[in-house]
């Protein structure tokens, strides 16, 4: 081999070494990125008006009537119902377009979601009739059948269960 085809040959593995190298560090900044991105959704629902929300609606019988809000939450109760609700909405159009995952949501929220349905699906029913608009909080009921259809599928198991045996 000649010192000319010798060096092409560097050269060919140098720069192959390099569009690795590069499409290495690009996956990594990717998956650092979307990492950075979960952990910023996650915490922009730790926050006190979001958990006053949850507690506040948690505290609701199941299937509530619109009507009964402000009897049992104050005047300001609808508000607390809104805050959560628009918090779901946009978790279910993240989740739709894969910008946050399911397991992540479901490890995080999964429960509230499910209870805010439960509680909240006679409101949002009653919501879009009076609206005439079948979109009113559509993503939260798309969001909470996943929900459902996973524990289905598979129960929930607590955490303090499920991961007993962690190392």
């Amino acid at each position: 081999m000649d010192l000319s085809t010798l060096a092409n040959l560097i050269n060919a593995i140098a720069v192959t070494a390099g569009v690795i190298f590069a499409a290495v560090q690009i996956r990594d900044y990717r998956g650092q990125r979307h990492r950075d991105s979960m952990s910023a959704l996650v915490r922009s629902f730790q926050t006190p008006s979001f958990a006053h929300s949850l507690r506040r609606v948690s505290s609701l019988p199941d299937n509530v009537a619109r009507e009964q809000i402000p009897a049992l939450l104050g005047p300001d109760g609808e508000d607390h119902v809104y805050a959560l609700l628009t918090s779901w909405e946009a978790l279910g159009i993240l989740l739709y377009r894969k910008e946050v995952t399911i397991d992540l949501i479901d490890d995080f929220f999964s429960g509230p979601i499910v209870v805010t349905w439960r509680k909240l699906s006679r409101y949002i029913s009653e919501l879009r009739r009076d609206a005439q608009r079948e979109t009113y909080f559509e993503w939260v009921q798309w969001l909470a059948e996943r929900m459902m259809e996973r524990e289905k599928l598979s129960p929930p198991v607590p955490a303090h269960i499920a991961h007993l045996d962690w190392k």
